[in-house]
């Protein structure tokens, strides 16, 4: 999946994105949040052990966090 510029408008979920990627412990997040961006397939989880599990952006996901950081 290549991410283009046009598919950014359509990601609400920019917040949840970027405190993934400072935090990726964080727990705190909507559930609706983390589906719409598993989805489109922005983020995956890993399991570290039963039961604990943390959440990393896959490559397209950092691509939108890299071109919104280069536009704003």
């Amino acid at each position: 999946m290549s991410v283009h510029f046009s598919d950014i408008e359509f990601i609400p979920e920019f917040a949840a994105l970027m405190l993934i990627e400072q935090v990726p412990d964080y727990t705190n997040l909507s559930t609706a949040d983390l589906d719409a961006l598993l989805s489109r397939q922005l983020i995956t989880r890993e399991t570290l052990a039963p039961g604990s599990q943390r959440i990393r952006l896959t490559r397209d996901g950092q691509m939108i966090l890299h071109t919104l950081a280069r536009i704003s």
